[in-house]
């Protein structure tokens, strides 16, 4: 077979022999001397004609295998399976869902991670089922995997991971793990950890306000109980501390209604994009002045939300990608805390 004239086998190297075989086949097919669904020699073959044992070559064949490299079919024999951008660092990138801010995140992310990588792109909805099965079906295939940990329960309600999720988590070798956007489950050891601390981050944007906040006379936090996509309860935790410590009036609402009361003094925060846009028409309608008569500040920022004027509390989605990026190109381990902003405009 063409394959057995491009293969390399060091006899003086202190890289395994398996391990040749491996890097072998890899660059050849980097290198285009070897194509999608050719076919390679067997085991005996290759054992025979390199003078290696066959558990050796069986080695190297099952780890390619794995990382769905080459398959074999009964009777016929091995074949290579996957050739697209195989030289290159792997990365398997999972969120939970497909907003603007996680996928500000992972643009800024591949921007940073440069043209000496692939990443793949899954969305599992925050639902544990699909999240376990995408990693199941990959976890030999990839040299990284960023995770953003964010799940829901039965009731819709936000959970950072499951026993299920921590297990798995665990399988995962921790110099190949970067727990991105959330906090890092109970999983010992040195790993890549980009996040957001999502109780003291809304507190503390909020006391950088809060000369502008104490203008008003009722604060409203706008947070879906029971969402698709379910936020932290450490939002709630924060925004009550920050209201308590400051002795502020606050209610804290499902949504924005419609004909929703609203009264001069009244200052709402919004999470989801769609309460923003119904309460703004709101005031519109009922002819009340945007940052004086209603204040208005939005969780996390978008180009949009600077264009019209809207006050923001927001993680800096740009930092967390290029962070993360950066920690894997360095090769480094350890903690980072995005920066989380107060960013004061029209509407407050």
């Amino acid at each position: 077979m063409n394959l057995i004239k491009f293969i390399k086998i060091d006899e003086n190297s202190r890289v395994p022999k398996y391990q040749q075989i491996i890097d072998s086949i890899i660059n050849n097919i980097s290198l285009g001397n070897l194509t999608m669904d050719q076919k390679i020699p067997s085991i005996n073959m290759f054992s025979e004609e390199f003078y290696l044992s066959r558990d050796t070559v069986e080695k190297a064949y099952s780890i390619l295998k794995e990382r769905n490299i080459i398959t074999s079919i009964r009777g016929k024999g091995y074949y290579i399976s996957r050739t697209k951008l195989i030289s290159k660092v792997n990365i398997l990138f999972l969120i939970n869902k497909l907003s603007s801010y996680k996928m500000r995140t992972y643009n800024h992310f591949i921007d940073a991670i440069g043209a000496n990588s692939h990443t793949d792109l899954h969305i599992y909805h925050c639902d544990e089922s699909l999240f376990l099965n995408i990693l199941d079906k990959n976890k030999s295939a990839y040299d990284y995997f960023i995770i953003m940990p964010h799940f829901k329960t039965e009731e819709l309600k936000h959970v950072s991971f499951t026993d299920n999720v921590i297990k798995a988590i665990k399988k995962i070798p921790k110099d190949k793990l970067v727990i991105l956007d959330n906090i890092k489950p109970e999983v010992e050891g040195d790993l890549i950890e980009v996040y957001q601390d999502f109780e003291n981050d809304i507190y503390f944007a909020l006391k950088e306000g809060l000369p502008k906040i104490k203008e008003y006379k009722k604060i409203m936090l706008i947070y879906p109980e029971k969402a698709v996509y379910p936020y932290p309860r450490r939002i709630l935790h924060g925004f009550r501390k920050f209201c308590v410590e400051h002795k502020l009036d606050f209610e804290i609402l499902d949504k924005v209604y419609d004909d929703m009361i609203l009264k001069k003094g009244d200052l709402f925060i919004t999470i989801e994009e769609a309460d923003l846009v119904n309460l703004v028409k709101q005031v519109r309608e009922d002819e009340h002045k945007l940052g004086s008569d209603i204040g208005i500040i939005s969780y996390n920022d978008t180009p949009l939300k600077e264009l019209l004027g809207i006050t923001v509390i927001s993680t800096d989605f740009k930092v967390m990608g290029e962070t993360a990026a950066q920690m894997i190109l360095n090769k480094s381990k350890g903690k980072f805390k995005v920066p989380f902003n107060f960013i004061e405009r029209e509407s407050l």
